[in-house]
């Protein structure tokens, strides 16, 4: 009594490994591009997308930040940290990501108005 069996596995469409691994390689470079160089005395931080300016300004104050400039994204404004500390201290303050403002020149800046 040989009956058959029929076993189904579960297995991912082709697409979604290639895809998967797109996305890994997208993380990998932005993580190593994107990274604040040692020594570095102005970066680029990100806060929570949705506070405000105000509570954005007054995390970068209270963290003894000076603010360079703003971009684009509201949550991601250019500091000047006070020491050595002064990243460890942004991260108290609520910053979830120190940036290479170099790397994020170009896409985050706010155009020039003419006048």
């Amino acid at each position: 009594m040989g009956s058959d069996r029929n076993l189904t596995t579960s297995r991912w469409p082709s697409w979604l490994n290639a895809t998967a691994l797109l996305l890994a390689s997208v993380v990998a470079v932005a993580a190593l591009s994107l990274q604040v160089r040692p020594g570095a005395e102005i970066v680029a931080v990100a806060f929570p997308p949705w506070w405000n300016t105000q509570q954005i300004f007054e995390a970068a104050a209270s963290a003894d930040a000076a603010i360079v400039r703003t971009t684009a994204l509201a949550a991601i404004v250019v500091v000047r940290p006070t020491d050595q500390e002064g990243l460890s201290r942004l991260r108290q303050a609520g910053a979830w990501l120190t940036i290479d403002p170099q790397a994020i020149a170009a896409c985050f800046n706010t155009p020039a108005k003419e006048i």
